[in-house]
């Protein structure tokens, strides 16, 4: 549970949840960040494996969309190492921790639980990039 939200997290930079499991993945989301602060092989091995997804993943073309299409679009969107590494982990490289935040929503209405949202406090590769995804 904690790998698949944190992949979540990354990917869409904000999750909605209990804040117990808020409470639970935010020492493993920034422990990927100081991963991704390293950028060697070795930390994205590491990642990778914490995270339960390949590294890598092969896809075959079909007759109307080229394989290497299909691959780009995967690792843009879907790679959570790459997304990682190479987007969000250079925007906190000035930073010592504290990578997340958690702000409390309030109670669920069926079984009175209390949601949070977990995010990425905001850094300036981050900041710049959904900027220019708003432009868009």
């Amino acid at each position: 549970m904690l790998a698949n939200m944190v992949c979540s997290l990354i990917k869409t930079r904000r999750v909605t949840t209990t804040l117990a499991k808020a409470k639970a993945v935010k020492p493993v989301a920034e422990k990927m960040i100081t991963l991704g602060k390293k950028g060697t092989i070795h930390a994205r091995r590491l990642a990778a494996a914490r995270l339960k997804t390949s590294a890598r993943t092969f896809f075959r073309g079909k007759p109307t969309l080229k394989g290497k299409e299909v691959r780009e679009r995967w690792r843009e969107e879907e790679d959570v190492v790459h997304i990682l590494f190479d987007k969000i982990a250079p925007g906190f490289q000035n930073r010592p921790g504290g990578y997340t935040r958690i702000i409390k929503l309030g109670q669920r209405k069926g079984d009175a639980a209390q949601l949070a949202i977990l995010e990425w406090v905001e850094a300036e590769g981050v900041q710049a990039e959904d900027a220019a995804e708003d432009k868009e």
